[in-house]
């Protein structure tokens, strides 16, 4: 694919980052890390209580960023994509921009959305991806800089794209692991040209990569199906590489004091997938020999007959089934701590420690205050020491019960767990031996899949329909 740039001049090429940080540049803060420990947004919060601000937002699973005066997120309405700038100060619209779309990719109506990437900013441009056409370029008023065009994503299961891309040293980092080309890729910040791309093996994986510093120079590292791998940042380079990976990697890895952490599941090694005779029987189909739409909705895949019925054509049948049993049967499942600095296949020699319980499935870790905390679906806490890897405690009901799929953010000695059904949000002591709750904040009334924004003292919640701003109001 070819890039088209639009707008490009040498002064727009040229332009100098700014001298002071954004806030919040990227999905899950500066560097993925989910903390703004320096920050004091509220505990205590709710519809009606520490709202600064309330706005109406279109649909999209996208987190917001912070830059300069402004919250920046993408979004899908009315079959159009879009990348939406928002206010701080009052929350309301400064500008949005189309990305031009041929085709929206496939993706689940209730699980997925083409806006589920979060833009990335290095002060001076934000930089949007969409699954269905690709990177676009803006600058801080909304006008497009450049693009990079690409044909709508195939992901696994047609579940639709979950990867936002990263910036460092100039250059904007994108992981498209899908069946039809999987590739990561890392362009020219300032121009859109492509510096280098390199091919992946991994068709399957929603997570962010990070950027790390290690011995040798800068590297990103990327979760996929079954490896992580580490590439050189300047070159695309493979510098190493880590076996037993979960089939579907939802989680993004963090990065601290040399050593690189991560945890996510997925189903298979752990959840059992029964065989298409018992799914057969429990639609009533075994006449028909395969499997309906409606025969799934009396069954377990109730709601996901589109996304295992891979040929579209009706019918899910025995070969279908059996080949996404494979696939998810080479699932590993862990939370490790990684020391940087090796080469080749690091699995047996630079894993630090290893556990298998607690794992979240889309919530990214938390490395806070010594910590590796984790939430899974049922309010499930899990905390290891982070230096050791030893259990502090291990799926503890310390969160309301539900699903989750926001990543948990901290700040001020306090962490901050969104459910996914009604927003309802549990803030827990940071560094506690066992789990201690803050506060459990009354329900927003809305899903919330999007991982919030620090910065302002301000908690940036986006919901299914609304943006909030969550501050002390005295």
């Amino acid at each position: 694919m070819r890039k088209s740039i639009v707008l490009a001049a040498l002064v727009a090429s040229a332009a100098v980052v700014s001298a002071q940080p954004p806030a919040w540049p990227q999905f899950r803060g500066p560097g993925g890390a989910g903390v703004a420990d320096d920050q004091k947004p509220p505990v205590r919060f709710g519809p009606n209580k520490n709202v600064k601000w309330k706005v109406k937002v279109p649909p999209g699973f996208s987190s917001p960023v912070v830059v300069a005066d402004k919250l920046i997120l993408t979004a899908f309405e009315n079959g159009k994509l879009y990348t939406i700038a928002y206010t701080r100060a009052d929350g309301s619209e400064a500008w949005r921009a189309e990305a031009p779309a041929a085709k929206i990719e496939p993706y689940h109506k209730t699980e997925g959305s083409p806006a589920a990437s979060t833009p990335v900013t290095d002060g001076t441009r934000v930089i949007s991806y969409f699954g269905s056409c690709g990177l676009f370029c803006y600058d801080l008023a909304g006008r497009e800089q450049w693009r990079y065009e690409m044909p709508a994503a195939a992901t696994v299961a047609d579940f639709g794209t979950g990867t936002s891309p990263v910036l460092a040293d100039g250059l904007v980092v994108l992981v498209r692991d899908e069946r039809t080309a999987p590739k990561i890729v890392a362009l020219d910040a300032a121009t859109g040209s492509v510096k280098w791309e390199k091919k992946r093996e991994s068709t399957s994986s929603f997570c962010t990569p990070v950027v790390c510093d290690a011995p040798g120079g800068k590297q990103v590292v990327a979760a996929g199906y079954k490896k992580m791998i580490g590439y050189d940042l300047r070159t695309g380079d493979e510098k190493w590489h880590v076996n037993g990976m979960p089939a579907a990697a939802c989680t993004t890895p963090v990065v601290a004091n040399g050593k690189l952490y991560f945890a996510g599941w997925s189903p298979g090694e752990d959840m059992k997938m029964p065989p298409f005779e018992k799914l057969l029987k429990d639609a009533g189909e075994e006449g028909k020999g395969y499997i309906t739409r409606e025969g799934s909705e009396k069954t377990f895949i109730k709601g996901f007959f589109d996304n295992q019925d891979s040929d579209h054509d009706g019918k899910l049948t025995k070969a279908e089934w059996d080949e996404a049993a494979k696939f998810m049967a080479a699932a590993k499942n862990s939370a490790f701590a990684l020391r940087l600095g090796g080469t080749g296949d690091v699995t047996a020699t630079h894993v630090e420690w290893k556990q298998t319980k607690g794992l979240p499935y889309v919530p990214s870790a938390l490395l806070y205050r010594g910590q590796l905390l984790m939430v899974k679906d049922g309010g499930m806490v899990t905390a290891y020491d982070a230096a050791t890897g030893r259990e502090l405690y291990v799926q503890e009901r310390a969160a309301v019960a539900g699903s989750y799929y926001a990543s948990p953010v901290a700040a001020n000695g306090h962490i901050y767990l969104f459910a996914l059904g009604d927003g309802a949000c549990t803030v827990l002591e940071a560094g506690a031996a066992e789990p201690t709750e803050v506060v459990r904040n009354p329900r927003l009334g809305e899903r919330v899949a999007a991982t919030p924004a620090i910065a302002d003292d301000t908690l940036y919640v986006r919901t299914a329909g609304h943006l909030y701003a969550f501050s002390e109001q005295r």
